[in-house]
């Protein structure tokens, strides 16, 4: 039996998950939530179903709604849908950076029974992460670093010229909280570490811009008394967003496979 896939938003990400949906027809069939009068309307292909509320998504009736629009978009549509029932998959993690906002996601959908999925996305190693977040004073830290193309409007910002940049610039060190706000486009990753790990106040991050790479980097390090671990990730960045990677739909579409398979890899 097909199930039934809900897309919020059409972005680089949402295109390229739907394209890998419909090479499984047999298994998807999918519609995209978009609110109304969007601009990316005209590029949803045909045979996909689009959608403007709440009340059309209920009769689609969805087993699974995935996120990929923006922290806006999380809080403008995702409390109604999981008040609906629906449970969704999250790629906008950044936008839980809001306590209160995420204590009132995590209540609704205990409160109507369904659950809010995190797609680990860009990044691996959370496993790992989970798995020492209780050892004694776990120490995790995190760098991106990602090439000019990505950083172009920042550094411009900051007074620097990107076609001439020669050597790395740092443009953040704070806290996994200040990074998600500072940079919600490209640091959901500093989120998913936070809520797999020890907070968003526990976890280092640092941004830099690097003009010798040509891939999203991501640097993770973590020391506890159960041992130590170090991850280097190099992502081939989005075509259509080099803040994004390429992995990112390939990684929800891997989350949603998992959700529906008999055998689980936790």
């Amino acid at each position: 039996m097909k199930k039934n896939i809900v897309t919020i938003g059409f972005g680089s990400i949402a295109a390229d998950l739907i394209q890998q949906l419909q090479a499984q027809s047999t298994r998807y069939a999918v519609a995209v939530l978009l609110r109304p009068g969007s601009q990316s309307r005209s590029r949803v292909p045909t045979d996909i179903a689009v959608l403007e509320d709440i009340a059309q998504v209920c009769e689609f009736a969805p087993d699974l709604v995935v996120e990929a629009a923006g922290h806006q978009s999380v809080r403008d549509t995702v409390p109604a849908l999981l008040a609906a029932g629906f449970p969704v998959l999250l790629s906008s993690i950044g936008a839980l950076g809001d306590d209160e906002f995420r204590s009132r996601l995590e209540w609704t959908a205990m409160e109507h029974g369904t659950r809010i999925m995190l797609a680990s996305g860009a990044l691996g190693a959370l496993d790992y992460v989970r798995a020492v977040r209780d050892a004694r004073e776990p120490v995790i830290t995190y760098e991106s670093r990602k090439p000019v193309k990505a950083w172009e409007a920042e550094l411009r910002q900051l007074g620097q010229e990107p076609e001439t940049l020669s050597e790395s610039i740092t443009l953040f060190e704070g806290s996994a909280r200040q990074a998600a706000a500072a940079y919600p486009q490209n640091l959901n990753v500093a989120a998913a570490l936070a809520l797999a790990g020890t907070g968003f106040e526990g976890i280092r991050v640092k941004v830099v811009c690097d003009p010798e790479l040509q891939s999203n980097v991501h640097l993770v390090r973590v020391d506890s008394e159960l041992g130590s671990f170090e991850a280097r990730i190099a992502n081939s960045p989005s075509k259509s967003n080099p803040k994004s990677s390429q992995i990112v739909a390939h990684s929800l579409h891997s989350a949603i496979g998992q959700f529906f398979a008999p055998i689980v890899i936790l």
